[in-house]
């Protein structure tokens, strides 16, 4: 299956897609030293969201695809090193609008779940910003 969404996302940031299918998406990322908040390698926690937020995107796979809502919850901490990996499953959809269901693990171990609602937009969400601003 072909990506259709975030074509210019960083995987060094956000992941990389590791499976995709319909309505469902796997994708990874290793945290960087970067990534890091102190001197013992404890990784922020918005790229463990980052790469969650990638997923859900991947899942719903379209163009115009955006994040409405989250409702997570982190339940360990990543380290420098550790490979996290983010399913992502489609389990509601009401007109453009999806719910997703978001699970981020390293090693087996998970580290941040919960849902996330996404709308497909009739057009890019800049778009939709600019034309506000002409009027």
């Amino acid at each position: 299956m072909e990506v259709k969404t975030h074509g210019r996302v960083s995987p060094r940031f956000v992941g990389r897609p590791i499976e995709l299918r319909e309505g469902e998406a796997v994708a990874e990322l290793e945290a960087l030293e970067e990534m890091a908040v102190d001197d013992r390698g404890l990784i922020h926690g918005g790229f463990t969201f980052g790469l969650a937020d990638y997923a859900a995107m991947l899942a719903v796979n379209h163009p115009n695809v955006v994040l409405a809502s989250a409702e997570v919850r982190f339940t360990a901490p990543v380290k420098i090193g550790d490979l996290m990996r983010a399913e992502a499953r489609v389990i509601e959809k009401r007109g453009r609008w999806r719910r997703v269901e978001v699970k981020v693990s390293v090693d087996g171990r998970t580290v941040l779940e919960g849902f996330m609602d996404c709308v497909i937009l009739e057009q890019h969400v800049l778009d939709k910003i600019r034309d506000k601003e002409s009027s």
